[in-house]
């Protein structure tokens, strides 16, 4: 299990269009900008190390469990990729995101209407979030690296019966992706204000003393009707997957997540059992 504990753990929201109608988010960015536009609203942090914070200080990773707040309900699995990118800055600004590797992501999240920044939603403490274990070398983010291939998807198991939580989606359907997504990231994390749902990201670098690395979830895909409808309860189990379309297909990741066992090969996987 790799451990990012120095490294500072971000995620995107709206980067995949309908998903942050399907989780009821977009009015918290009505007011602040174009909900229907095809790209991210906003970039918002999970985890600062080296901060004192209520949550924000809280290392929330683990690759098998997911444990539950005593008196939440209605947490979903969100089943993003995430990329690993070393940082390196300029004059205290982030100058260059370099992805170095990637795989599953879970962001678990609450869905609490009230919430005044998203990140209210999503570190309420250790193993609140799902990384895999397994993640795949990235020699480069460009349309023509093996990256391009990959397809995302996610499952809720619950007893004998397994369900498809998210739709299964390719990468290159994010709204932001490639260059695009990398100089987005960099432009918000030195410039994002805080503002509503949103938060001021460089003055939360600057307090992490400037890490070296950096975690991105790049954005949530759109849940199948069922994930949409079903929540997280003690006992289930939730799986993202982010495999190879040229060697697996929708049908090959099903029984491997039926059978708890996964290929190593172009394969990358979080499975977590909720407690």
């Amino acid at each position: 299990m790799h451990n990012f504990e120095d490294a500072m753990i971000l995620g995107i929201a709206g980067n995949f269009a309908g998903h942050l109608q399907q989780a009821g988010e977009a009015d918290d960015f009505a007011l602040y900008g174009d909900v229907n536009a095809n790209k991210p609203q906003a970039l918002f942090p999970i985890y600062v190390p080296f901060i004192e914070h209520p949550y924000l200080s809280t290392y929330p990773i683990s690759a098998d469990t997911t444990k539950l707040p005593n008196d939440i309900l209605n947490l979903q699995i969100e089943p993003e990729l995430a990329l690993i990118c070393d940082v390196i800055y300029e004059g205290g600004q982030v100058l260059q995101l370099t992805p170095t590797h990637f795989g599953a992501f879970n962001d678990c999240s609450i869905r609490r209407p009230d919430a005044n920044k998203i990140s209210e939603k999503k570190n309420w403490g250790a193993a609140s979030k799902g990384l895999a274990s397994q993640l795949i070398e990235l020699e480069r983010l460009t349309p023509d690296s093996d990256i391009g291939r990959f397809r995302i998807a996610s499952f809720h198991k619950r007893g004998e019966q397994v369900f498809a939580y998210g739709e299964d989606c390719a990468v290159n359907e994010y709204s932001y992706f490639y260059a695009d997504l990398l100089d987005w990231i960099r432009d918000q994390m030195n410039h994002q204000v805080e503002r509503g749902p949103m938060e001021n990201i460089h003055a939360l670098l600057k307090q992490a003393n400037l890490p070296s690395q950096l975690v991105v979830a790049v954005g949530a895909t759109r849940y199948t009707e069922y994930g949409e409808q079903n929540f997280l309860e003690r006992g289930d189990e939730s799986v993202v997957v982010v495999y190879d379309s040229h060697l697996y297909q929708p049908k090959d990741v099903l029984g491997m997540v039926q059978k708890s066992q996964y290929e190593a090969t172009g394969f990358s996987y979080v499975s977590q059992r909720v407690l």
